[in-house]
């Protein structure tokens, strides 16, 4: 039997399309993809020959090369042809392609196919004896008891009668029907509409231009339309959502700490407000050093394994051991009354009395009705980060480059490591224990959640944490002599230095990125949508070398840099030591140090000879200022000349690119603010500035772009989540039109736009694949930033609140109220909220201190993330006036 698939695509010069599917026709070929030939300016074209009857069945796909190389898939793998019984000589199938910035495709992801939107009858639908075309399409935010239905000229279509119009029945994701038009005379128009079934009438005709079929119908060939989706409004759908830490809940039954089975609580308040959505922060575990340092979530030692700190004690002590429990009753009491979360005091508690339930447990574990699968299908993750919890207690460090025994991961020695036989065995199975008990809490609340009409929305950091298990599994997967982070800008004047290594993409995708998407699936696990915490790593990174502290110390990777030969191009005066080292001169430690100066000339400097001074040997870098101070007093005087000393380091106008023996270079992030810029003569500094703008604003962009081409577009088909990406700072001109490309939610700030020329975002000009807020955890909750400048949100209360005269000092429920509909009216398909935003519509329920309400201030690295709740869940699910409120103030915005 031979297949012609015929595909409507408009390319341009240099692009071919592809053909992949599972049929032996696809075997032999290249990645599997059997190349189109250009037919017209509507179609490409390319024929098969299938076997019959061995082959049942052709599932098949279309992708674009990109006159690049570059392929790029189209969205979705759904378009089946049955070959089963068909005494057929030829089919053809006329398609369209999925573009997977269409709007519709975000409504077949696994929140909205298992959640969200209506479920539609799906009996099979049997065809009709004889019939010679079937007519395919997608309509996905249906109502309940609608319908598809088809009508157009000819007498097979009904004459677009629609007092009885053929109806369409649902076929996996296609609305289907089979119809016999071997009598018809060609060409025919038809559109779809929507019917419903239980009033029996007919509703509305798709927008835009009648379809149009232009081939004859013969016996022994059928024809398959595929038509992409139905014309009718592709916006409509608007859900709202609160985001909270898990660590951040508070309920009568936990334990100094929110915890997994809290969020059933969470649920509960959520479907009583209307809210579809609960966004958390990562919950893998993050423990480094048993300290608060931990409680840092982005940090976490394994990107697989969940954090204990998180886990429920009743529920893993069962009837059994409840008095292991009852006994902490004033522990309990004691912790669950502390305003913040005491991390130390929680999580020492919480794992000593884990190690007793394990010892009464442990023999019985294997015998657990869900633990071999569990097992079985974790073990790639779960066997060397138990094995890596081991060692970091036996060494007191994470760090496994100093440990003694099994610094350098080897998966047949830890294979052995970890066996049964050996006497420490008990040591790494109470980390299987642990997990396991884990994955049963958040599988059961998460599953509590979506029986509410809840879905749940994951975060993904994008770094790891230095010394983890996935570093310790595969260093090559990680640049480790770099720190991730970000530039300068408002919130971090000095930049971001994160501490990560830095991706080896280039390695991670020898192996078709198979880390990535292991940590996508073990998402799926728990989680419906998941947010990608800094989604423009993916495009580029700010890379700080290991040697330096500062963020500002670092440089975007990959980046194209400037060639020596630019300098002299531009007639720009270049001399390498002046450009690439500190510049440091008596005026600049007179106005840096003060008094101070002599004492710091002589123990950190050596001079030149010009009035100029260069770093001592032992010096040279910020992390060996760092590491000499660490060993000092800690006093006023000593921090400030730390910070004056890392300021002589960033004092520079270039960066050498390694590896270039002196002949590229990346610049210094705010050039033009430095002294050693400010020096230069009035030509060369012009020079500098054109050369800066071109390698940060033009010469970047299309690279990027390519490198986020070779990325996401495979890991986003690896996954049916929902996807949304925290794309703020420094975005490239390039991310909006990937993001769209992909169907990836973009995520919109009120107070932080991406328009330069703009002080303020309004929701209202959201595209609708966002999400918008007015605060995240990184940042000051409405009324902590109301406080925080007063000038700013005088122009904030006129311009886009629209009210007259003085703004009030502090954020008055009422200001905070106007400011959550705002985006509840936004266009964005998502509207999402710290809690501490919602409460604060509310003068009775809020929390009296707006600072208190505050989760993370990005630019101190040693933050203690501590932030709890107020009130209880049970408590605020019994706050009827203000759930009664919210709820009716997202009913009226229209949100679902």
């Amino acid at each position: 039997m031979k297949i012609h698939f015929y595909l409507r695509f408009h390319t341009e010069l240099g692009q071919q399309l592809q053909i992949t599917g599972n049929s032996k026709a696809f075997a032999n070929t290249s990645n599997q993809a059997i190349s189109m030939v250009y037919l017209n300016h509507e179609f490409w074209q390319v024929t098969i020959e299938v076997e019959q009857p061995e082959e049942t069945e052709c599932l098949y796909a279309y992708q674009l090369v990109t006159k690049d190389g570059d392929i790029i898939k189209e969205c979705g793998y759904d378009r089946l042809i049955s070959l089963k019984g068909k005494d057929l000589d030829e089919i053809q199938v006329i398609d369209t392609w999925n573009y997977a910035g269409e709007y519709e495709n975000a409504f077949y992801t696994a929140p909205f196919a298992n959640i969200l939107l209506p479920k539609h009858d799906t009996k099979k639908n049997k065809p009709p004896k004889q019939y010679t075309y079937t007519f395919k399409v997608k309509a996905p935010l249906l109502r309940k008891n609608e319908v598809l239905c088809i009508a157009g000229s000819g007498p097979a279509l009904r004459e677009w009668d629609m007092e009885d119009p053929i109806l369409l029945h649902l076929e996996g994701n296609w609305w289907t029907v089979y119809l016999d038009l071997h009598k018809e005379a060609f060409p025919l128009s038809y559109k779809y509409g929507i019917y419903n079934i239980k009033s029996k009438s007919f509703v509305q005709f798709e927008s835009g231009a009648n379809r149009g079929l232009f081939g004859d119908a013969f016996h022994h060939k059928q024809t398959i339309v595929h038509d992409g989706f139905a014309y009718l409004p592709n916006s409509s759908w608007k859900g709202a959502g609160v985001a909270i830490p898990v660590f951040s809940l508070r309920s009568k039954n936990s334990f100094g700490i929110g915890e997994f089975t809290d969020i059933p609580l969470l649920a509960d308040w959520a479907k009583s407000a209307d809210l579809k959505l609960i966004q958390l922060l990562p919950i893998n575990d993050t423990t480094a050093t048993n300290t608060w340092t931990d409680s840092y979530p982005y940090a976490a030692i394994s990107a697989f394994a969940l954090h204990p700190i998180l886990i429920n004690l009743e529920k893993v002590a069962g009837k059994k051991q409840a008095h292991l429990v009852k006994a902490l009753k004033k522990k309990q009491k004691e912790l669950n009354e502390l305003a913040v979360v005491d991390y130390e005091e929680v999580l020492s508690t919480k794992i000593n009395v884990l190690r007793e339930i394990f010892e009464l447990q442990k023999e019985d574990l294997e015998t657990e009705k869900d633990y071999p699968e569990f097992f079985e299908n974790n073990k790639h993750w779960l066997v060397p980060y138990a094995a890596f919890c081991f060692l970091r207690d036996k060494h007191g460090s994470p760090d496994f480059t100093r440990w003694k025994l099994h610094s350098v991961y080897d998966a047949a020695a830890i294979e052995k490591f970890v066996s049964p036989s050996l006497k420490h065995h008990d040591l790494v199975k109470f980390h299987y224990f642990v997990q396991y008990h884990l994955h049963l809490q958040l599988k059961d609340a998460t599953e509590y959640a979506h029986n509410q009409g809840i879905i749940v929305k994951g975060d993904i950091p994008i770094g790891i944490y230095r010394y983890s298990c996935d570093a310790w599994m595969a260093p090559e997967l990680y640049h480790m002599d770099q720190q991730a982070g970000a530039p300068p800008d408002d919130f971090a004047i000095k930049g971001q230095n994160w501490g990560f290594p830095t991706y080896n993409w280039s390695k991670m995708q020898e192996n078709g990125f198979s880390w990535w998407k292991q940590r996508f699936a073990q998402m799926r696990e728990y989680f419906d949508a998941f947010r990608i915490d800094h989604i423009l790593g993916f495009f580029r990174i700010w890379s700080i070398p290991l040697h330096h502290v500062e963020g500002i110390m670092g440089h975007f990777a990959p980046a194209i840099p400037i060639h020596e030969s630019e300098f002299t191009q531009r007639n720009i005066w270049f001399e390498f030591h002046r450009y690439t080292q500190p510049f440091i001169t008596e005026q600049i430690l007179w106005d840096r140090f003060g008094n101070l100066k002599l004492g710091v000339q002589n123990s950190f400097l050596e001079p030149t000879g010009f009035g100029q001074f260069y770093f001592k040997e032992a010096f040279n870098t910020q992390r060996k200022i760092e590491a000499w101070f660490a060993s000092q007093e800690k006093n006023e005087e000593n921090a400030a000349i730390l910070q004056g000393l890392y300021d002589l380091h960033s004092n520079v106008i270039l960066f050498e690119a390694e590896g270039t023996q002196r002949k590229a270079f990346h610049f210094r992030f705010g050039m033009e603010n430095t002294s050693s810029f400010q020096a230069l003569e009035w030509d060369t500094k012009q020079g500098l500035k054109d050369l800066y703008v071109n390698y940060f604003y033009q010469r970047q962009d299309d690279f990027w772009m390519k490198e986020a081409m070779h990325k996401l577009p495979a890991l986003k088909a690896s996954t049916n989540m929902l996807i949304c990406g925290e794309d703020l700072g420094m975005v490239p001109a390039c991310v909006p039109d990937v993001m769209k490309q992909l169907g990836i939610l973009s995520l919109e700030i009120q107070r932080m736009p991406k328009d330069p020329g703009k002080e303020f975002f309004h929701p209202n000009d959201a595209p609708y694949l966002s999400v918008v807020t007015p605060s995240t955890h990184d940042m000051s909750t409405i009324r902590g930033w109301w406080e925080e400048d007063h000038d700013k949100t005088q122009r904030f209360f006129n311009n886009e609140l629209g009210q007259w005269g003085e703004a009030p000092v502090f954020c008055e429920a009422w200001i905070n109220k106007a400011i959550v509909i705002q985006h509840l009216y936004s266009p964005a398909m998502w509207s999402i909220f710290q809690l501490q935003d919602l409460l604060g519509i509310d003068e009775n329920i809020r929390r009296e201190s707006a600072a208190e309400e505050r989760i993370n201030i990005p630019s101190n690295p040693k933050h203690y993330w501590q932030y709890r709740m107020h009130m209880t869940l049970e408590e605020l699910g019994k706050e009827k006036n203000f759930n009664h409120e919210l709820k009716e103030y997202i009913k009226a915005s229209g949100r679902d």
